[in-house]
């Protein structure tokens, strides 16, 4: 095995961590830019597999990442399961809303999904004949908790109230949509590793809004359902979870779930999550993404804490969360040079 990420996802602590971006192929990049006015909108450029693999590229070839990540969206599954999705330029997407059982039978399920995702299976197929031999293809899908938000909200909200809010006035419903995403998800990730994808990532990007007990229920249990599935039909399958703002629940998270790495958003120190975390697994992690658009030595000095601090265990170097549009270019070539040593 001699791609860096197989190797950290092994357990492996490698004197250089291996080194990729959430949102590396996104807007901060000119190349990008062109591509999405090429394609016309957003989703036409998900679902465009030639034009979507040149962007999940886009980014290998500017910077030598360790690995790729599908160019996709985590709303598209949803999409495929039958809820109208659109973008609203400089909003963001908006879905057709489950607030009842009527609008929960409306969903399909199934096999139905693939005819819908097939062109994101093909951008798979593509990039794992593109991408260079060393270079890790990472698939991805949006957690159940944290697609079920945006399905029940119809759109992405600040504390999540519409979900907590049938969370607490029909569990059974509210349940039922979580199962659903839960088998699907499943499935919409077993046909990216069909297609060539080498580890998956669960974003679960809004965990920390889920408490207690219901942490354990809609986010870790989910968490180890997929992984466990995806484990049992592809022995050997790397899984990297990523239970953003989990807190103290990232501790245990790996044991927890049977995730080979757990990703770290940047509200827990690295120190802290090398005396904590990094013990039970790989972690991955976990640089502020404003230092991306700031730059200059407090980038350098940071990068250098965080590879520091997990530097006596397995670590995949990576933001605390997505890179922002607003984001220099040049500051992250500056931290890939500080991080293998270069400066």
């Amino acid at each position: 095995m001699t791609k860096t990420i197989l190797r950290a996802l092994a357990g492996e602590t490698l004197p250089t961590p291996p080194i990729w971006m959430m949102r590396q192929a996104g807007r901060y990049l000119p190349e990008y830019k062109a591509t999405r006015a090429e394609a016309g909108d957003f989703l036409s450029l998900c679902y465009n597999p030639e034009l979507a693999t040149e962007v999940t590229l886009q980014p290998i070839r500017r910077y030598g990442f360790d690995a790729a990540i599908l160019f996709a969206d985590i709303l598209l599954l949803p999409q495929a399961l039958g809820a109208d999705l659109w973008f609203v330029t400089g909003e963001g997407p908006r879905l057709s809303t489950i607030q009842s059982q009527a609008d929960f039978d409306k969903l399909g399920k199934g096999e139905m999904i693939h005819d819908t995702l097939s062109p994101i299976y093909q951008t798979v197929a593509n990039l794992r004949k593109s991408l260079p031999t060393e270079t890790t293809l990472i698939g991805f899908a949006g957690a159940p908790w944290t697609v079920a938000t945006y399905m029940i909200a119809g759109q992405g909200t600040k504390d999540q109230g519409p979900a907590h809010a049938l969370k607490a006035e029909n569990r059974p419903l509210f349940e039922a949509i979580i199962d659903r995403l839960t088998e699907s998800t499943i499935d919409y990730l077993s046909e990216q590793v069909k297609a060539g994808a080498e580890v998956v990532k669960l974003f679960d990007s809004w965990a920390g809004s889920l408490k207690g007990e219901d942490f354990d229920r809609y986010c870790t249990e989910p968490a180890r359902i997929i992984t466990q599935e995806l484990k049992s039909r592809f022995p050997g399958l790397p899984v990297i979870a990523f239970p953003r703002q989990g807190g103290d629940k990232y501790i245990g998270f790996h044991q927890a779930t049977g995730a080979d790495c757990v990703a770290l958003d940047d509200s827990v120190t690295p120190e802290w999550a090398a005396e904590h975390v990094q013990p039970s697994g790989c972690v991955q992690g976990n640089l502020a993404s404003r230092h991306m658009v700031t730059g200059g030595q407090d980038l350098i000095d940071e990068t250098k804490r965080v590879v520091s601090a997990l530097s006596n265990g397995p670590h995949i170097f990576n933001l605390g969360h997505g890179i922002t549009p607003d984001a220099d270019p040049e500051n992250v070539q500056l931290m890939i040079d500080t991080v293998r040593g270069k400066i």
